[in-house]
Parts: C-alpha cells; sequence; structure tokens
C-alpha cells in the first residue's frame, strides 16, 4: 500500500476568542471577527476592515480579503 504524502504547507485555521473569533496561520494572526451588537460583526484582515450580520458572512468576508491580499499587487510600497 503506498503512503500519503503529508503536505508541509499550513493551513489557516478559526480560533474562538473572547466576543469574538480569530483567524491564524502557525502563529501569525491573518484577521479578526468581533461581536459589536446582537447579531452585528465586525471583522479585520488585510488592512480592510467592514461590517456583517452573520458570523459565517463575516469569516468569508475575513477569508477573501486574506486570499486577495496574497494574490494582488501593493499599489504603493
Amino acid at each position: 500500500m503506498a503512503k500519503k504524502k503529508k503536505s508541509s504547507r499550513q493551513k489557516a485555521y478559526w480560533e474562538r476568542s473572547y466576543k469574538g473569533h480569530a483567524y491564524w496561520l502557525g502563529k501569525a494572526k491573518l484577521g479578526k471577527v468581533t461581536l459589536v451588537a446582537p447579531g452585528q460583526y465586525a471583522w479585520q484582515a488585510a488592512g480592510r476592515t467592514g461590517a456583517s450580520d452573520s458570523l459565517p458572512s463575516a469569516k468569508a468576508a475575513v477569508e477573501l480579503a486574506v486570499a486577495l491580499s496574497d494574490k494582488q499587487l501593493e499599489l504603493f510600497q
């Protein structure tokens, strides 16, 4: 039987924190989602911020911002 090859690439993961969630890659924090009011979430990632009405959509926005920051070049470096 062939052995599976382990990926050396780390995967980002969500970790629950006080009144929110944080998105980590190893020891680097990529973004966070914070509970502002019941049913209102604010998110920050890759120099962008926003607000959302649900936790899953706020998490998706953080993941999208992180993914786009890896692909896009900075205009003013």
